[in-house]
């Protein structure tokens, strides 16, 4: 999917990884996730633009595209750069799942609040739709028919979307899209950290069909430091002289998972992707093993 240097010839901020429909997304992105406020959002992304980044993560529950497309139409002639050259990211929410209109009312607001043309790349934010149970059998027919919606509005890429895919499916969930589509997602993004490391099913199936696999939640919860404290981790951070986050996030693209993180600290936002060094075998074996297992986000285990 991407590879990473071994020499520091190449910035890891700079390398992108070829998608299935044979568009390149950087393998960092900048998350969002929490971040508001019109001087908030032009600040991180100033930073980041600054810095590097050429990658937005951002979904309509999040509350943030507005702000993001007004950001994006002061910074994007301040650095010399055009619409093409950042890779935006949206999703749609649980709430407009199943209608094809309304999955196409959703996708052309998010559109609009981002002042931009077409989308990157789009996702299902979900498995569920929003009012049902997760364990309704009903899921799996609207899941298909959100994902036939969105197949139209990428047009095997000659669409508003240029890329499709999908977040928080489990392997079971891909197989049901495989079998009823031949749109093959280009990306899941999922909850990915050495306390939860995912299947070997899902890593087989995305393997397989080569659907780049994304991590959100690298570092652990947003006001739950265990995975940052904990003791391995930590060791690692001191004897390779680097942040836990940068150990977590490492770790994380040597596992060949792209990542979305995210802060309003500039140093952090920088430290987030300053990733060059590279962990020993032994490391990732200590990592890879850690004997803890805890999840920090939704678990979409649960959805039928």
């Amino acid at each position: 999917m991407f590879s990473l240097p071994i020499t520091l010839d190449q910035q890891v901020i700079d390398i992108k990884a070829t998608l299935n429909n044979g568009s390149v997304i950087p393998i960092i992105c900048l998350g969002t996730f929490q971040i508001r406020g019109k001087g908030t959002i032009l600040k991180v992304l100033d930073a980041a633009f600054r810095i590097g980044y050429r990658g937005i993560d951002t979904a309509a529950v999040y509350g943030n595209e507005t702000d993001i497309g007004s950001a994006l139409k002061q910074l994007l002639p301040k650095y010399n750069l055009r619409r093409e050259d950042i890779f935006i990211i949206s999703k749609l929410a649980p709430e407009d799942h199943g209608d094809e209109q309304r999955v196409k009312n959703a996708v052309y607001t998010s559109l609009r609040n981002l002042d931009t043309p077409y989308l990157d790349s789009y996702l299902i934010h979900w498995p569920a739709a929003s009012g049902l149970s997760p364990a309704d059998p009903s899921n799996v027919s609207i899941r298909m028919r959100t994902w036939n919606a969105l197949t139209k509005l990428y047009d095997n890429g000659s669409g508003v979307l240029k890329s499709i895919g999908i977040s928080n499916y489990t392997a079971e969930h891909i197989r049901q899209l495989l079998n009823s589509s031949s749109v093959v997602p280009v990306l899941n993004q999922v909850e990915f950290h050495p306390h939860w490391q995912q299947t070997k099913e899902l890593h087989s199936i995305c393997k397989e069909f080569k659907i780049l696999l994304q991590a959100y939640s690298s570092l652990g919860g947003s006001s739950n430091k265990n995975l940052l404290k904990d003791p391995i981790v930590t060791e690692i951070a001191h004897n390779n002289n680097l942040s836990t986050a940068q150990v977590l996030l490492r770790w994380a693209l040597q596992r060949n998972y792209a990542v979305v993180p995210k802060s309003t600290t500039v140093e952090r936002i920088a430290e987030n992707a300053d990733l060059n060094k590279i962990l020993s075998n032994q490391d990732m074996e200590a990592l890879n093993n850690i004997g803890k297992k805890q999840k920090y986000a939704w678990n979409p285990d649960i959805v039928r």
